[in-house]
């Protein structure tokens, strides 16, 4: 006797593997991650939040650590579903970080993929003098900087759901 699957839970051949972080996931996952920080002794002055994909994570892990103080730095590395620049690259507008000397300071992202966003944003910071620790939701065994926090290791490709869509009048993935 066969057992016929949903037609919801086949995946195309040429469709990778996902991990799809829901909303309410989201929410479980913000609080877990805020804990580990809390649980580590780490008490930031600053969240900074890498942007566009660390937004979020980092507003609800900067609500959930009850830090007032937030920044966000604008990074562009991936343009596609796997690909990227050759490098990752600051966008305008640029967070003031004149103020971070000697702070403690929390940047948060969603995913370590490769690693080269987080590890750019950390040299930024410890050049401008600030003790910076990093969280993201998701890590990659491929990063080349492993998160002082990681709610949860990966090698799959990630469905966000502020990324699950296509961008409003465009077919492109919110990315």
């Amino acid at each position: 006797m066969t057992t016929e699957l949903p037609a919801d839970s086949l995946v195309p051949a040429s469709e990778p593997e996902r991990e799809v972080l829901t909303w309410e996931r989201f929410g479980v996952a913000a609080r877990e991650l805020a804990q580990m920080v809390v649980d580590s002794g780490f008490e930031p002055e600053v969240v900074v939040a890498v942007a566009r994909g660390g937004l979020l994570p980092g507003g609800a892990v900067a609500y959930a650590l009850g830090t007032k103080g937030v920044g966000t730095l604008n990074i562009e590395f991936y343009t596609d579903i796997g690909q990227t620049l050759t490098d990752p690259r600051v966008l305008p507008p640029l967070m003031d970080t004149s103020e971070l000397p000697g702070h403690r300071v929390l940047v948060v992202d969603d995913v370590a993929d490769s690693g080269r966003t987080l590890k750019l944003v950390m040299e930024m910071l410890a050049k401008q003098g600030a003790e910076a620790r990093s969280a993201v939701l998701y890590s990659k065994p491929r990063s080349i900087i492993r998160p002082d926090y990681s709610w949860m290791d990966t090698d799959k490709w990630i469905t966000f759901p502020w990324s699950d869509r296509p961008a409003i009048g465009s077919d492109r993935p919110g990315d």
